[in-house]
């Protein structure tokens, strides 16, 4: 079910979350998203999530319509002249198509774990602040059967908007977990024989080919700028380094999750 509503007024109430596009704080504390595009804005229509507006140029009502009429809620559609939109939130927009929805219930270490079929593979980020990179590796980490993603309380929401648009929405699919001490679960996580693996540039210990991911295992990623912190560190089981050549001592933080995760896959007989 919609409604359409012609935007007359860009200081509408319900127009808040797209005036507030460059305050994305505002929107984790509201429990609130955005989806931008029409890929993402279909998945999302395509979910059992709680969406709470669209905002659109015209040419997108009639190509939503039969996604809009499978909606069990009453959602205002609001359209309005690009240059209008682009005015609202504060950048300029390829598609002129936005959606607002809440984020998903959350849900218990337990609860998520009780859903995940062994061997289990989780993924764990440590004060990772790129909303951008935190979407690649949402998309590469439902890409390659993550079943679950902890983002630890020094990293990013996975909910920030470019986050939401570079996993494409894929971040539909994944179950979140957002603990108050990513340590703290790390430690959950060893007691129920869970181990956890550092994904650490500079290890001398172990490469990643000698590492087993064949049983249920957490890879843990840290920030772009330095790495996993001391104590998540030492909250891990081992650290392990990918190889690299020419002299390179890094990749990508989205690179290097994609790297682990593929070999996760491989060696569990999936490639």
């Amino acid at each position: 079910m919609f409604h359409i509503r012609h935007v007359d007024s860009l200081e509408l109430p319900e127009l808040a979350p797209y005036r507030t596009m460059r305050r994305p704080v505002e929107h984790v504390q509201q429990r609130i998203f955005v989806a931008e595009g029409d890929k993402v804005v279909r998945r999302l229509l395509e979910t059992n999530l709680n969406v709470v507006s669209l905002l659109m140029i015209e040419k997108w009502v009639d190509e939503l319509t039969p996604l809009l009429k499978s909606r069990p809620e009453d959602i205002p559609v609001f359209t309005i002249p690009r240059e209008q939109m682009e005015q609202l939130v504060g950048f300029r927009l390829y598609q002129g198509l936005m959606a607002v929805a809440q984020f998903p219930p959350p849900l218990t270490l337990d609860e998520i774990l009780a859903a995940s079929p062994k061997p289990r593979l989780l993924l764990a980020l440590d004060g990772l602040a790129d909303a951008e990179n935190i979407g690649v590796i949402v998309r590469n980490s439902v890409a390659f059967g993550v079943q679950m993603l902890i983002a630890g309380e020094t990293s990013t929401s996975p909910y920030m908007r470019r986050s939401v648009r570079n996993s494409m929405g894929t971040i539909f699919k994944l179950p979140i977990f957002e603990p108050p001490s990513l340590v703290q679960t790390l430690r959950e996580l060893r007691s129920r024989g869970i181990r956890c693996i550092a994904a650490h540039g500079h290890s001398q210990a172990k490469t990643l080919s000698q590492c087993d991911l064949s049983r249920d295992c957490c890879i843990v990623l840290g920030s772009e700028a330095h790495g996993i912190s001391p104590d998540v560190l030492a909250a891990c089981d081992e650290a392990v380094a990918i190889p690299m050549a020419n002299d390179v001592d890094s990749l990508n933080v989205a690179n290097a999750a994609a790297v682990f995760l593929f070999e996760a896959r491989r060696q569990r007989g999936k490639m």
